[in-house]
Protein backbone atom coordinates (compact mmCIF):
# COMPACT_ATOMS: atom_id res chain seq x y z
CA UNK A 1 0.00 0.00 0.00
CA UNK A 2 2.62 2.49 1.14
CA UNK A 3 4.28 1.94 -2.40
CA UNK A 4 1.11 2.75 -4.34
CA UNK A 5 1.22 5.83 -2.02
CA UNK A 6 4.50 6.91 -3.09
CA UNK A 7 3.67 6.56 -6.74
CA UNK A 8 0.59 8.45 -6.26
CA UNK A 9 2.17 11.01 -4.69
CA UNK A 10 4.98 11.41 -6.83
CA UNK A 11 2.49 11.57 -10.12
CA UNK A 12 0.52 13.90 -8.33
CA UNK A 13 3.35 16.43 -7.74
CA UNK A 14 3.10 18.63 -10.79
CA UNK A 15 -1.04 18.95 -10.16
CA UNK A 16 -0.32 19.60 -6.60
CA UNK A 17 2.34 22.15 -7.34
CA UNK A 18 -0.10 24.33 -9.99
CA UNK A 19 -2.99 24.11 -7.59
CA UNK A 20 -0.93 25.90 -4.58
CA UNK A 21 0.23 28.51 -7.11
CA UNK A 22 -3.21 28.89 -8.15
CA UNK A 23 -4.04 29.53 -4.77
CA UNK A 24 -1.12 32.18 -4.27
CA UNK A 25 -2.43 34.25 -7.41
CA UNK A 26 -6.02 34.71 -5.46
CA UNK A 27 -3.90 35.40 -2.41
CA UNK A 28 -4.41 32.01 -0.44
CA UNK A 29 -1.49 31.42 0.01
CA UNK A 30 1.97 33.47 0.90
CA UNK A 31 3.23 35.57 -1.98
CA UNK A 32 6.81 35.42 -1.44
CA UNK A 33 6.92 32.22 0.85
CA UNK A 34 4.76 29.63 -1.50
CA UNK A 35 7.69 28.44 -2.63
CA UNK A 36 8.37 26.69 0.53
CA UNK A 37 5.72 24.19 0.15
CA UNK A 38 6.61 22.69 -2.91
CA UNK A 39 10.58 23.44 -4.08
CA UNK A 40 12.37 25.75 -2.23
CA UNK A 41 14.10 25.07 1.26
CA UNK A 42 16.22 28.14 2.29
CA UNK A 43 19.54 26.85 3.87
CA UNK A 44 19.96 26.22 7.72
CA UNK A 45 23.25 28.45 8.45
CA UNK A 46 23.10 27.40 12.23
CA UNK A 47 24.43 24.61 13.83
CA UNK A 48 22.29 24.30 17.46
CA UNK A 49 19.91 21.03 18.58
CA UNK A 50 16.43 21.45 16.42
CA UNK A 51 13.52 20.06 17.55
CA UNK A 52 11.05 20.36 14.34
CA UNK A 53 6.94 21.03 15.70
CA UNK A 54 4.29 20.64 12.46
CA UNK A 55 0.95 21.87 13.32
CA UNK A 56 -1.51 22.28 10.25
CA UNK A 57 -3.50 25.54 11.72
CA UNK A 58 -4.05 28.46 14.01
CA UNK A 59 -5.28 25.71 16.92
CA UNK A 60 -2.62 23.44 16.65
CA UNK A 61 -0.19 26.05 16.51
CA UNK A 62 -1.70 27.74 19.40
CA UNK A 63 -1.59 24.49 21.35
CA UNK A 64 2.15 23.89 21.29
CA UNK A 65 2.99 27.76 22.24
CA UNK A 66 3.38 27.03 26.35
CA UNK A 67 5.66 23.87 25.62
CA UNK A 68 7.87 25.97 22.79
CA UNK A 69 8.01 28.58 25.78
CA UNK A 70 8.61 26.35 27.98
CA UNK A 71 11.94 24.95 25.98
CA UNK A 72 13.20 27.93 25.00
CA UNK A 73 13.30 29.34 28.56
CA UNK A 74 14.84 26.36 29.85
CA UNK A 75 17.11 25.12 27.25
CA UNK A 76 19.26 28.04 25.53
CA UNK A 77 21.27 25.86 23.02
CA UNK A 78 18.21 24.34 21.41
CA UNK A 79 17.03 25.86 17.76
CA UNK A 80 12.96 24.92 17.32
CA UNK A 81 11.37 24.77 13.65
CA UNK A 82 7.63 25.29 13.75
CA UNK A 83 5.76 24.03 10.56
CA UNK A 84 2.50 25.16 9.64
CA UNK A 85 -0.09 25.12 6.49
CA UNK A 86 -2.14 28.27 6.57
CA UNK A 87 -1.26 31.63 6.55
CA UNK A 88 -3.36 33.08 9.54
CA UNK A 89 -1.00 30.15 11.64
CA UNK A 90 2.03 32.25 10.39
CA UNK A 91 0.89 35.22 11.83
CA UNK A 92 0.46 33.69 15.19
CA UNK A 93 4.00 32.39 15.33
CA UNK A 94 5.42 35.82 13.82
CA UNK A 95 3.25 37.72 16.63
CA UNK A 96 4.03 35.21 19.37
CA UNK A 97 7.97 34.77 18.51
CA UNK A 98 8.96 37.73 17.11
CA UNK A 99 11.87 38.59 19.02
CA UNK A 100 12.94 35.06 19.50
CA UNK A 101 16.24 34.26 17.45
CA UNK A 102 15.77 30.71 17.89
CA UNK A 103 12.11 30.14 16.50
CA UNK A 104 12.07 29.88 12.79
CA UNK A 105 8.72 29.25 11.06
CA UNK A 106 8.58 27.37 7.36
CA UNK A 107 5.86 26.13 5.50
CA UNK A 108 5.09 22.74 5.61
CA UNK A 109 5.80 20.94 1.96
CA UNK A 110 3.24 18.67 0.48
CA UNK A 111 4.09 15.06 1.44
CA UNK A 112 6.71 13.96 -1.90
CA UNK A 113 9.18 11.95 -1.12
CA UNK A 114 11.72 14.35 -2.89
CA UNK A 115 10.58 17.13 -1.30
CA UNK A 116 10.98 15.45 1.94
CA UNK A 117 14.10 14.36 1.48
CA UNK A 118 15.82 17.70 0.76
CA UNK A 119 13.79 18.94 3.96
CA UNK A 120 15.62 16.52 6.33
CA UNK A 121 18.70 17.06 4.77
CA UNK A 122 18.81 20.53 5.48
CA UNK A 123 17.34 20.85 8.85
CA UNK A 124 18.52 17.63 10.28
CA UNK A 125 16.02 17.86 12.92
CA UNK A 126 16.98 15.84 16.36
CA UNK A 127 13.39 15.06 17.29
CA UNK A 128 9.96 15.52 15.58
CA UNK A 129 6.44 16.46 16.75
CA UNK A 130 3.59 16.43 15.01
CA UNK A 131 0.45 17.77 16.69
CA UNK A 132 -3.03 16.90 16.43
CA UNK A 133 -4.27 14.32 13.03
CA UNK A 134 -0.89 15.60 11.21
CA UNK A 135 -0.08 12.26 9.56
CA UNK A 136 2.01 12.12 6.51
CA UNK A 137 2.87 8.67 5.41
CA UNK A 138 5.79 10.19 2.92
CA UNK A 139 7.34 11.87 5.83
CA UNK A 140 6.60 9.54 8.47
CA UNK A 141 8.37 6.63 6.55
CA UNK A 142 11.59 8.52 5.77
CA UNK A 143 11.98 9.71 9.51
CA UNK A 144 11.70 6.47 10.66
CA UNK A 145 14.10 5.41 7.93
CA UNK A 146 16.78 8.22 9.66
CA UNK A 147 15.73 6.64 13.32
CA UNK A 148 14.54 10.14 14.26
CA UNK A 149 12.03 10.07 17.40
CA UNK A 150 9.05 11.24 16.63
CA UNK A 151 5.99 11.95 18.43
CA UNK A 152 2.42 12.71 18.07
CA UNK A 153 1.12 15.21 20.43
CA UNK A 154 -2.38 15.93 21.30
CA UNK A 155 -3.26 13.23 18.91
CA UNK A 156 -6.67 13.37 17.42
CA UNK A 157 -8.32 10.14 15.85
CA UNK A 158 -12.28 10.81 14.94
CA UNK A 159 -14.89 8.06 14.38
CA UNK A 160 -14.59 9.56 10.58
CA UNK A 161 -10.87 9.50 10.49
CA UNK A 162 -10.50 6.33 12.40
CA UNK A 163 -12.87 4.56 9.78
CA UNK A 164 -10.82 5.83 6.86
CA UNK A 165 -7.52 4.81 8.27
CA UNK A 166 -9.12 1.62 9.55
CA UNK A 167 -9.92 0.72 5.89
CA UNK A 168 -6.26 -0.17 5.14
CA UNK A 169 -5.87 -1.57 8.58
CA UNK A 170 -2.05 -2.90 7.06
CA UNK A 171 -1.03 0.31 6.46
CA UNK A 172 -2.53 2.20 9.04
CA UNK A 173 -0.69 -0.39 11.17
CA UNK A 174 2.63 0.87 9.55
CA UNK A 175 2.00 4.29 10.25
CA UNK A 176 0.95 4.25 13.39
CA UNK A 177 3.08 1.81 15.00
CA UNK A 178 6.16 4.20 13.57
CA UNK A 179 5.49 6.61 16.37
CA UNK A 180 7.53 6.34 19.21
CA UNK A 181 4.58 7.92 21.60
CA UNK A 182 1.57 9.45 20.95
CA UNK A 183 -0.10 11.64 23.82
CA UNK A 184 -3.77 11.86 22.95
CA UNK A 185 -6.18 14.16 22.78
CA UNK A 186 -9.30 12.36 24.13
CA UNK A 187 -10.15 9.23 25.80
CA UNK A 188 -11.76 8.25 22.62
CA UNK A 189 -8.70 8.69 20.49
CA UNK A 190 -6.70 6.92 23.25
CA UNK A 191 -8.45 4.12 22.13
CA UNK A 192 -8.97 4.41 18.59
CA UNK A 193 -4.56 4.71 18.23
CA UNK A 194 -4.44 2.06 20.30
CA UNK A 195 -6.51 -0.31 17.30
CA UNK A 196 -4.93 1.25 14.71
CA UNK A 197 -1.62 -0.01 15.77
CA UNK A 198 -0.07 2.77 17.79
CA UNK A 199 2.47 1.73 20.77
CA UNK A 200 3.29 3.93 24.26
CA UNK A 201 0.17 6.29 24.08
CA UNK A 202 -0.88 7.65 26.69
CA UNK A 203 -3.74 10.68 27.65
CA UNK A 204 -3.70 13.34 30.08
CA UNK A 205 -6.08 15.43 29.10
CA UNK A 206 -6.67 17.94 25.82
CA UNK A 207 -3.49 20.25 26.14
CA UNK A 208 -5.92 23.07 24.98
CA UNK A 209 -6.62 23.17 29.21
CA UNK A 210 -2.64 24.60 28.95
CA UNK A 211 -2.84 28.36 29.73
CA UNK A 212 -0.59 30.52 27.45
CA UNK A 213 0.97 32.23 30.46
CA UNK A 214 2.39 35.45 28.93
CA UNK A 215 -1.37 36.33 27.82
CA UNK A 216 -2.61 38.00 31.48
CA UNK A 217 -3.20 41.41 30.34
CA UNK A 218 -6.96 42.72 30.94
CA UNK A 219 -8.08 44.58 28.26
CA UNK A 220 -11.08 45.61 28.94
CA UNK A 221 -11.12 49.36 29.74
CA UNK A 222 -9.45 49.61 26.28
CA UNK A 223 -12.53 48.26 24.40
CA UNK A 224 -14.77 49.84 27.29
CA UNK A 225 -13.94 52.83 25.75
CA UNK A 226 -13.42 51.56 21.94
CA UNK A 227 -17.06 50.35 21.85
CA UNK A 228 -18.54 53.69 24.05
CA UNK A 229 -19.90 51.18 26.60
CA UNK A 230 -21.95 49.43 24.73
CA UNK A 231 -23.25 45.87 25.53
CA UNK A 232 -21.90 43.43 23.36
CA UNK A 233 -21.86 39.55 22.45
CA UNK A 234 -19.04 37.43 20.38
CA UNK A 235 -19.54 35.25 18.03
CA UNK A 236 -16.07 33.03 16.90
CA UNK A 237 -15.18 30.46 14.81
CA UNK A 238 -17.97 30.66 12.62
CA UNK A 239 -18.74 28.54 9.63
CA UNK A 240 -20.94 28.79 6.33
CA UNK A 241 -24.53 29.60 7.52
CA UNK A 242 -24.03 29.90 11.28
CA UNK A 243 -23.27 33.58 10.72
CA UNK A 244 -26.68 34.02 9.65
CA UNK A 245 -27.89 32.68 12.74
CA UNK A 246 -25.72 34.77 14.60
CA UNK A 247 -27.66 37.33 13.07
CA UNK A 248 -31.09 36.66 13.44
CA UNK A 249 -29.79 36.32 17.13
CA UNK A 250 -28.81 39.63 17.09
CA UNK A 251 -31.82 41.25 15.44
CA UNK A 252 -33.75 39.57 18.22
CA UNK A 253 -31.21 41.24 21.14
CA UNK A 254 -31.70 44.57 19.46
CA UNK A 255 -35.52 44.40 19.88
CA UNK A 256 -34.62 44.89 23.65
CA UNK A 257 -31.09 46.39 23.24
CA UNK A 258 -31.11 48.78 20.59
CA UNK A 259 -27.45 50.19 20.65
CA UNK A 260 -25.87 46.55 21.46
CA UNK A 261 -23.17 44.96 19.16
CA UNK A 262 -22.70 41.97 17.95
CA UNK A 263 -18.80 40.55 17.14
CA UNK A 264 -18.22 38.13 14.32
CA UNK A 265 -14.65 36.39 14.54
CA UNK A 266 -15.10 34.00 11.67
CA UNK A 267 -12.84 30.64 11.79
CA UNK A 268 -11.91 32.13 8.37
CA UNK A 269 -11.36 35.59 7.45
CA UNK A 270 -11.17 35.00 3.81
CA UNK A 271 -14.52 35.00 4.47
CA UNK A 272 -15.03 38.46 5.15
CA UNK A 273 -16.42 39.66 2.20
CA UNK A 274 -18.75 37.17 1.77
CA UNK A 275 -20.61 37.57 5.76
CA UNK A 276 -20.52 41.11 5.11
CA UNK A 277 -22.42 40.85 2.26
CA UNK A 278 -25.08 38.04 3.87
CA UNK A 279 -25.17 40.59 6.85
CA UNK A 280 -26.21 43.38 4.44
CA UNK A 281 -29.05 41.74 3.04
CA UNK A 282 -30.52 42.12 6.69
CA UNK A 283 -30.39 45.97 6.40
CA UNK A 284 -27.85 46.16 9.42
CA UNK A 285 -25.43 48.84 9.85
CA UNK A 286 -22.35 46.22 9.73
CA UNK A 287 -18.34 47.31 9.59
CA UNK A 288 -15.18 45.28 9.05
CA UNK A 289 -12.82 46.45 11.59
CA UNK A 290 -9.30 45.73 10.59
CA UNK A 291 -6.05 46.49 14.12
CA UNK A 292 -6.89 50.12 13.84
CA UNK A 293 -9.45 51.11 12.86
CA UNK A 294 -12.27 52.61 15.53
CA UNK A 295 -15.99 52.15 15.69
CA UNK A 296 -18.41 54.05 13.76
CA UNK A 297 -21.06 55.42 15.79
CA UNK A 298 -24.38 53.21 13.91
CA UNK A 299 -22.46 50.18 13.48
CA UNK A 300 -24.82 47.15 15.21
CA UNK A 301 -22.21 44.41 13.84
CA UNK A 302 -18.75 43.89 14.09
CA UNK A 303 -16.63 41.52 11.80
CA UNK A 304 -13.05 41.76 12.63
CA UNK A 305 -10.47 41.07 9.89
CA UNK A 306 -7.14 40.33 11.97
CA UNK A 307 -5.35 37.55 13.81
CA UNK A 308 -4.70 37.54 16.93
CA UNK A 309 -6.99 39.50 19.06
CA UNK A 310 -9.55 37.06 20.40
CA UNK A 311 -8.63 37.83 24.25
CA UNK A 312 -9.42 41.14 24.08
CA UNK A 313 -13.14 40.57 23.27
CA UNK A 314 -13.27 37.35 25.49
CA UNK A 315 -12.38 39.65 28.29
CA UNK A 316 -15.00 42.45 27.19
CA UNK A 317 -17.92 39.86 26.48
CA UNK A 318 -20.33 37.75 29.07
CA UNK A 319 -21.94 36.40 26.06
CA UNK A 320 -19.99 33.97 23.74
CA UNK A 321 -21.30 31.43 20.73
CA UNK A 322 -18.59 29.52 19.73
CA UNK A 323 -19.33 27.82 16.29
CA UNK A 324 -18.62 24.73 14.02
CA UNK A 325 -20.93 23.57 16.11
CA UNK A 326 -24.66 24.24 14.42
CA UNK A 327 -23.31 22.56 10.74
CA UNK A 328 -24.98 19.04 10.38
CA UNK A 329 -22.62 18.30 7.65
CA UNK A 330 -19.67 18.52 10.54
CA UNK A 331 -21.38 16.64 12.70
CA UNK A 332 -17.82 14.19 12.92
CA UNK A 333 -15.47 16.83 13.02
CA UNK A 334 -17.81 19.07 14.72
CA UNK A 335 -16.41 22.03 17.28
CA UNK A 336 -14.05 24.78 17.99
CA UNK A 337 -11.84 25.37 21.20
CA UNK A 338 -13.71 26.70 23.89
CA UNK A 339 -11.17 26.76 26.77
CA UNK A 340 -9.86 30.46 26.43
CA UNK A 341 -13.58 31.89 26.30
CA UNK A 342 -13.98 29.78 29.71
CA UNK A 343 -10.67 30.53 31.58
CA UNK A 344 -11.82 34.62 30.69
CA UNK A 345 -15.12 33.57 32.38
CA UNK A 346 -17.22 33.72 29.09
CA UNK A 347 -20.71 32.28 28.92
CA UNK A 348 -20.20 29.68 26.61
CA UNK A 349 -22.92 28.37 23.91
CA UNK A 350 -22.91 26.16 21.71
CA UNK A 351 -24.61 23.66 18.82
CA UNK A 352 -25.52 20.31 19.38
CA UNK A 353 -22.12 18.83 16.97
CA UNK A 354 -19.15 19.20 19.15
CA UNK A 355 -17.60 16.04 18.69
CA UNK A 356 -13.73 17.35 18.17
CA UNK A 357 -14.04 18.87 21.99
CA UNK A 358 -16.73 16.54 23.07
CA UNK A 359 -14.83 15.55 26.58
CA UNK A 360 -13.74 19.44 27.05
CA UNK A 361 -18.06 20.53 26.52
CA UNK A 362 -19.14 17.73 28.58
CA UNK A 363 -16.27 19.29 31.64
CA UNK A 364 -17.46 22.86 30.56
CA UNK A 365 -21.28 21.81 30.70
CA UNK A 366 -21.10 20.33 33.73
CA UNK A 367 -19.36 23.06 35.73
CA UNK A 368 -22.38 25.46 34.14
CA UNK A 369 -19.50 27.64 32.17
CA UNK A 370 -21.42 26.29 28.42
CA UNK A 371 -24.34 25.38 27.28
CA UNK A 372 -26.16 23.54 24.07
CA UNK A 373 -28.52 26.30 22.21
CA UNK A 374 -30.71 24.81 19.23
CA UNK A 375 -31.99 27.98 17.75
CA UNK A 376 -31.96 31.77 17.80
CA UNK A 377 -34.33 32.72 19.83
CA UNK A 378 -33.04 30.47 22.39
CA UNK A 379 -30.10 32.20 21.96
CA UNK A 380 -31.73 35.56 21.56
CA UNK A 381 -33.07 35.09 24.96
CA UNK A 382 -30.01 34.10 27.08
CA UNK A 383 -27.56 37.15 25.31
CA UNK A 384 -30.25 39.21 26.60
CA UNK A 385 -30.25 37.65 30.41
CA UNK A 386 -26.65 37.73 30.78
CA UNK A 387 -27.05 41.63 29.62
CA UNK A 388 -28.90 42.14 32.76
CA UNK A 389 -25.95 41.84 34.85
CA UNK A 390 -22.04 42.64 34.52
CA UNK A 391 -19.44 40.24 33.84
CA UNK A 392 -17.78 38.97 37.33
CA UNK A 393 -14.77 37.01 36.71
CA UNK A 394 -15.53 33.87 38.52
CA UNK A 395 -12.04 33.20 39.94
CA UNK A 396 -12.97 29.92 41.17
CA UNK A 397 -13.84 28.92 38.16
CA UNK A 398 -10.98 30.09 36.53
CA UNK A 399 -8.65 28.07 38.94
CA UNK A 400 -10.03 25.04 38.23
CA UNK A 401 -9.50 24.72 34.93
CA UNK A 402 -6.27 26.70 34.98
CA UNK A 403 -4.94 23.93 37.87
CA UNK A 404 -6.39 20.62 35.61
CA UNK A 405 -4.11 22.48 32.25
CA UNK A 406 -1.49 23.31 34.90
CA UNK A 407 -2.00 19.10 35.78
CA UNK A 408 -2.19 18.33 31.75
CA UNK A 409 1.32 20.84 31.27
CA UNK A 410 3.55 19.53 33.79
CA UNK A 411 2.78 15.58 32.62
CA UNK A 412 2.91 16.45 29.34
CA UNK A 413 6.21 18.07 29.39
CA UNK A 414 7.80 14.79 31.87
CA UNK A 415 7.02 12.84 28.62
CA UNK A 416 8.60 15.32 26.40
CA UNK A 417 11.65 15.63 29.04
CA UNK A 418 13.87 13.48 26.76
CA UNK A 419 13.33 15.89 23.28
CA UNK A 420 15.36 18.66 24.98
CA UNK A 421 17.38 17.34 27.33
CA UNK A 422 19.12 14.01 25.00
Amino acid sequence: MFFFYHILTTALYPVLAFIIYIRRLIGKEDPNRFKEKIFYTPARTDQLKLIWFHGASIGEINTIIPIIKYILKNNSKIKILITSVTLSSSEIIRSEFENETNVIHRYFPIDVSFLIKRFLNNWKPKSIVFIDSEIWPNFIFEIKKRNIPLILLNARITKKTYRRWKFFEGFSKTIFSSFDKCIAASKDSENNLLNLGASNVKYFGNLKYIPNSDKTENLHIDLEKEFQGKKAWLAVSTHKNEEEFCVKTHIKVLEAYKNSLMIIIPRHINRIKKIYSKIKEFNLNVQIIDKNESLKKDTQVILINSFGNLERYYNYCKSVFIGKSLVKELILVGGQNPIEAARQSCRIYHGPYVYNFQEVYDFLDKNNIAEEINDYNSLGQKVMEDFKTIKIFDEKKIKKINLFGEDIFKKTINELEALFND
